[in-house]
């Protein structure tokens, strides 16, 4: 009798120590490492093999790693889409070897949801699929791979990625996003997912919690889908598409951040003033995706691009105010570079 006591005591207390296991998420926003379009005098020197040298080693220090990966990955060919105004249009295609430096980096899954995926038309998309599976980086965001499933180091993590852009799984098909959402958190213990939407600059750093437009051209809005995903099971959500830093929420202990801003944009992106710093975020849950807290490491691109640390952690700074302005009844504090629920620093427990 002792003995079967024992046993399920100490079963109980595997099982409660398995609940605790911590899991860190880094996540970043738009990655464009260089483009070969319209000629190789947009491509970094060395063939961009440093470009991430000044952050390697944060984003290696992490279980998982993402970001947005914007533009095609194609070394040549494809039919570029047709700008009408070019100082609003751009168009990206980057060479298949720099995806090494994103291995090189640590990064395990990217985001093929945004407006820039579809700048080579379907054979940029295609051709982007390809050199992911054969780098081997996971990836989701495509019209036709809305999500993906992979397991690391024993945790099994579900991504989902969607933007309103044409060829990508759509932000404006609520219904069948939570579907997607659903299944991937059935199946999994920790689900992400990535958004590309809100209008752009710094002139849109703010979540207006409505409907949002960019020179015509409707880009969702961004608070409805991020509470609707978590409603349907998504742990942590991961925004970009601004280029700027927005706020971040702490809903239904999941952890949003709306906006991740420029990380790495080597030329063709405005790098001035809010446009030059972001956020690199690694978001700590325990193994069902509950929020624990966050650690922000700022970020500052100076023209023709590559993140470097900002020690005056301006990024963090930027989180900390508009989170404060837009969501003025939030349950998370800002200290010392760090994101962390309010119950949780009362009860001592960081």
């Amino acid at each position: 009798m002792r003995v079967a006591f024992l046993s399920l005591f100490l079963l109980f207390s595997l099982q409660a120590f398995c609940q605790q296991e911590i899991i860190s998420v880094i996540g970043v926003g738009d990655i464009m490492m260089g483009t070969n379009f319209p000629n190789n005098a947009y491509l970094p020197p060395a063939g961009g093999k440093n470009l991430l040298a000044g952050v390697n080693d944060i984003l290696k220090d992490a279980n998982l790693t993402f970001g947005n990966l914007e533009g095609v990955i194609l070394d040549e060919g494809g039919t570029a889409k047709n700008c009408n105004d070019p100082k609003t249009c751009f168009v990206f295609r980057s060479p298949e070897s720099y995806l090494q430096h994103l291995l090189t980096a640590g990064f395990d899954v990217v985001s093929t949801a945004n407006n820039h995926v579809s700048d080579f038309g379907a054979t940029g998309r295609i051709n982007t699929a390809k050199a992911l599976e054969k780098a081997n980086l996971e990836y989701a965001g495509f019209e036709d791979k809305p999500s993906v499933i992979f397991e690391k180091e024993g945790i099994k993590y579900g991504m989902a990625a969607f933007a309103p852009n044409k060829g990508t799984a759509s932000m404006y098909k609520i219904e069948e996003a939570k579907a997607i959402v659903k299944a991937l958190k059935a199946e999994c213990d920790i689900v992400i997912v990535s958004f590309h939407g809100g209008a752009e600059g710094k002139s849109h750093q703010h979540v207006t919690k409505k409907t949002e437009y960019f020179y015509g051209h409707n880009r969702g809005n961004v608070y409805d889908f991020a509470h609707q995903m978590v409603d349907a099971g998504a742990d942590i959500i991961f925004g970009h598409g601004p280029h700027v830093t927005r706020a971040v929420e702490h809903y239904k202990d999941r952890f949003i951040a709306y906006s991740l801003g420029n990380f790495c944009t080597y030329r063709r992106f405005n790098l001035q003033g809010a446009n030059g710093y972001a956020p690199i975020i690694k978001v700590f849950t325990d193994k069902t995706g509950r929020f624990i807290k966050a650690s922000v490491f700022s970020v500052r691109q100076i023209a023709p691009g590559g993140p470097q640390i900002d020690d005056n952690q301006t990024a963090f700074q930027y989180l900390k105010d508009l989170t404060t302005t837009d969501f003025p009844d939030s349950s998370l504090q800002f200290i010392n570079g760090e994101i962390i629920p309010k119950e949780k620093e009362e009860e001592g427990t960081y």
